[in-house]
């Protein structure tokens, strides 16, 4: 294993991370135990497989070498030389309720001196269920990367290999003359979009119409809670509608919006918050392993929209004008603004960007995706999936979603005493979708 320089992205979430704003992703599986024994035997699993993992043994360390002027405040993603997994796998007292262990565990930053994940093994009071929640520091890996670590300490299967990706030549200090030319074209059409980024940012500021339900001050508290969804139900109302299953997942979030701030007493007139909808530049079979590859679209959930299919044409609508605009430009693809900051830049700007985040968009909709195949752990079945997303300062809600065997998986994350109903925006979810499917006359 070999060490290499973070890429600006990863920087920049390694940076804006605080003591109350950790920057991991989470998922939290739940599998059906064989015996009373599976959790603990779990544990020993996951610990033993860890160690051979070349990825679960990469530290981050900062660079502070005036040698290396290019690289100066910037950090490498190195192979940890003291690694132990039992230093990142806990095996915990039998509970009844994974979500509530799970909240209190998504508070807790990573130790950043050593490989930044965790796992935590829940064993369930009931005896025939455990769950392992999963932890991985952003900078570390991003959903796509963190599932092909988690899976890698999982039973073996079948699964494709990816295709090697061609070797890149060792880069100097000095670009090579005879390519200055397209460099010169290349970094004018960055400097093009970076501005086009950050008029867009601008604007998207203007006429901000959330509810203070979402947004919060920083309390370092974290509550979760997971929702299962019928992936067959979501298809016959994208049949019947028209658009994509992720529209209509998006559409979702805005109808159970909608209820919860009236149910609580709110009040959803008016509300139409900025919504920040991920998008994974990576190719899964060609990119590098390492290193985050995002932007994302933002568009204005139509929360304070009464007409359930109204709700659903105006997020189909704003996510066809994104998709057709592509990834590198608009306000949602501000994370592509991170390639023109040098490294000395994120390190010092790192808190404020990480302030600036309510700016930009008021809640997170991210998807995560997930095999088909079914996956298992000691030879006990994965049942249950919940993703969950890093909660930005400011920011009281981010929601994550993944599809896995025929069923959608809601993961959401809160700041526990801002919002401490958030069982109630569960189970908005559910009723949401018998809405939709009952307005399509499914």
């Amino acid at each position: 294993m070999t060490s290499d320089l973070l890429a600006p992205l990863d920087l920049a979430f390694w940076n804006i991370e605080s003591a109350q704003h950790p920057m991991h992703l989470g998922a939290l599986g739940v599998f059906v135990a064989h015996s009373p024994t599976a959790g603990a035997h779990a544990a020993d699993l996951l610990a033993a497989r860890a160690a051979a993992v070349p990825g679960l043994r990469m530290r981050i360390r900062d660079v502070w070498e005036p040698l290396a002027p290019l690289a100066f405040g910037s950090a490498t993603r190195e192979p940890a030389p003291d690694f132990e997994p039992l230093d990142h796998v806990r095996l915990h007292a039998p509970t009844g309720d994974f979500h509530a262990v799970a909240g209190r565990l998504m508070e807790r930053p990573l130790q950043r001196g050593r490989p930044p994940w965790e796992a935590h093994v829940l064993p369930g009071e009931d005896g025939v269920s455990f769950a392992v929640l999963f932890k991985f520091h952003h900078a570390l890996a991003d959903g796509l990367r963190a599932l092909m670590l988690a899976a890698a300490i999982m039973d073996p299967m079948d699964m494709p290999e990816p295709r090697p990706r061609p070797a890149e030549p060792p880069r100097g200090l000095f670009p090579d003359v005879r390519k200055l030319p397209g460099l010169v074209r290349g970094t004018l059409s960055d400097v093009g979009r970076a501005l086009d980024i950050g008029t867009s940012v601008a604007r998207a500021t203007l006429g901000v119409r959330s509810s203070p339900a979402l947004t919060s001050q920083p309390t370092g508290t974290r509550r979760t809670a997971g929702v299962i969804l019928d992936l067959d139900e979501v298809h016959r109302v994208r049949k019947a509608v028209g658009g994509t299953v992720n529209d209509v997942l998006i559409a979702v979030v805005a109808g159970a919006l909608r209820r919860w701030l009236d149910e609580r007493g709110d009040g959803s007139h008016g509300v139409a918050p900025r919504a920040l909808i991920p998008v994974s530049k990576r190719r899964p079979r060609t990119a590098h392993p390492q290193g985050n590859r995002l932007s994302g679209y933002l568009i204005r959930l139509p929360v304070d929209d009464p007409d359930p299919l109204g709700r659903l044409r105006t997020v189909r609508t704003a996510m066809d004008r994104n998709k057709d605009a592509g990834p590198n430009r608009g306000a949602g693809a501000v994370a592509l603004l991170a390639d023109h900051v040098p490294p000395l830049g994120h390190r010092l700007g790192g808190p404020v960007v990480g302030q600036a985040a309510r700016l930009l968009f008021d809640i997170l909709v991210t998807s995560v995706p997930l095999p088909s195949l079914g996956l298992k752990l000691g030879g006990c079945p994965l049942a249950e999936v919940y993703p969950f997303a890093p909660l930005a300062r400011g920011q009281a809600l981010a929601v994550a979603v993944s599809t896995y065997r025929g069923r959608v998986h809601y993961g959401l994350v809160a700041d526990a005493e801002a919002v401490p109903d958030l069982d109630l925006l569960a189970r908005a979810l559910s009723e949401e979708v018998e809405t939709l499917t009952a307005a399509c006359g499914s």
